[in-house]
């Protein structure tokens, strides 16, 4: 049986996507993206583990996903790993500090890498590490600081030779925790590093650099129709990342560049229904075993939707509202074993608006 350092077969970009497509709303253009670029990357890998010759080996395209909290950017990332059946881990960057300071050293995206593969050392380099909320180490100021810049261009200039590949010492456990441990050496080579963040204000440059400031004022300005915020998001490029704090280098490191659209309400809608394991079969489930069967009406679903909408922290808040919907009907439906037949609930608009009105000051 082969392993996953020999196999040679992982999905096409059209596989992935369709895979992709049954747990991800919306989206269309980021899955198309990520599918080719996951693609390219492990038939990159396959190449120079075994047909590559001195002058011939490939290099990765590390990738960079922008896009508002809530909207799915880890979730994405989460479930390729899974469909590609490689190691993943992903590290929260508002806790990394250059070497020496408090805080999290740069290596330890690796060690808990090697930690999600139960230390086999073959895997984790064949692996994806996720460094989500990548815009939190942008650089604190344009200009020259007296002071060191510890958690933000310091740490980015920290993670260039990992992102690009080297052999990196690491303490499995943690390096401040236990320093006792001995180092594994692990080879960034073919690891896959995927930067996400929200980049809030990221739209500004773009706006600006395609000459749609404010003070741009009628057609003899620009000659063209204002975009929305949405619509510039698929306008960024390398040179608005720099423009938001971050150095020419670490930028280069990420080629590909995407990004995820704030989700609608009807976005949400879907969200909660559609996508296998979804939060409305799970609610289904959990109340089925009780010997009661949970229905939404498509008004619920409507007012859920726009109370999570209004909220603006995206698909977060859909648990937490049905959660709230439901929470009575859970604590009594234990009662329902010992009835012959299933009891069947209908959740509906005003349900919702009920449950939810103290909680939520945008429920009506």
């Amino acid at each position: 049986m082969a392993t996953k350092k020999t196999k040679k077969n992982f999905p096409t970009p059209q596989e992935i996507k369709a895979e992709l497509d049954k747990y991800v709303i919306g989206q269309e253009e980021t899955k198309r993206i990520l599918s080719v670029a996951m693609y390219n990357h492990y038939k990159m890998l396959m190449h120079n583990l075994h047909f590559a010759t001195e002058d011939s080996v490939l290099e990765k395209s590390n990738i960079l996903i922008t896009g508002a909290t809530g909207s799915g950017k880890t979730f994405l990332v989460r479930m390729i790993a899974k469909i590609l059946d490689v190691p993943c881990y992903i590290q929260d960057c508002t806790k990394l500090t250059a070497s020496g300071y408090v805080g999290s050293d740069v290596e330890d995206c690796i060690a808990g890498l090697l930690r999600a593969c139960n230390y086999n050392v073959k895997e984790a380099e064949m692996g994806i590490v996720m460094l989500d909320e990548i815009d939190k180490i942008a650089k604190a100021a344009a200009g020259p600081s007296i002071t060191r810049d510890v958690s933000g261009e310091c740490v980015q200039q920290s993670l260039l030779k990992i992102v690009e590949g080297d052999l990196v010492g690491v303490q499995p456990q943690g390096g401040r925790k236990h320093p006792e441990q001995s180092l594994t050496y692990i080879n960034t080579q073919n690891i896959l590093f995927i930067a996400s963040g929200a980049f809030v204000g990221l739209e500004d440059k773009v706006r600006k650099r395609l000459g749609q400031g404010q003070s741009s004022i009628g057609f003899e300005s620009t000659g063209r129709e204002k975009l929305d915020d949405g619509e510039l998001r698929n306008y960024i490029s390398a040179e608005d990342i720099r423009d938001f704090g971050f150095i020419p280098e670490f930028v280069g490191r990420f080629p590909v560049i995407t990004s995820i659209a704030r989700l609608e309400k009807d976005d949400l809608k879907r969200i909660l229904c559609e996508p296998k394991n979804s939060i409305v079969s799970q609610y289904v489930e959990l109340l089925s075993m009780d010997n009661t069967l949970l229905e939404f009406s498509d008004g619920a679903l409507d007012e859920i939707a726009a109370i999570a909408y209004s909220l603006g922290t995206g698909a977060r808040a859909l648990r937490n509202i049905v959660e709230t919907v439901v929470t009575d009907i859970m604590f009594d439906a234990p009662s329902n074993k010992a009835k012959r037949s299933k009891v069947k609930i209908v959740i509906t608009r005003d349900m919702v608006r009920e449950k939810t009105r103290k909680k939520y000051r945008f429920a009506c």
